[in-house]
């Protein structure tokens, strides 16, 4: 899904972007995505940098799914519990 994205450019990028796309013959959007698309993967060959190590890291668990799985159960029955009596 796209999303929306404002930001003030210079006007001489905004005019590179728009004649880059028309002799390209493909949109300004695509330019700018794929232009992004490039620049990260010229940052992560250069520095050794891997986004996904940096956005992933939250999966990344000492535990187990199965481990985390029964923590959870027993925590909700533990509060389903409590309201019966």
């Amino acid at each position: 899904m796209d999303k929306i994205m404002s930001t003030r450019v210079d006007e001489a990028v905004i005019r590179n972007i728009g004649m880059l796309a028309k002799k390209l013959g493909t949109s300004k959007k695509a330019i700018i995505e794929n232009a992004v698309q490039y620049y990260v993967e010229k940052i992560e060959a250069e520095s050794g940098f891997d986004i996904f190590t940096h956005t992933f890291g939250s999966w990344q668990r000492e535990e187990t799914a199965g481990e985390t799985v029964k923590k959870i159960k027993g925590i909700m029955r533990r509060s389903q519990e409590r309201y019966k009596r």
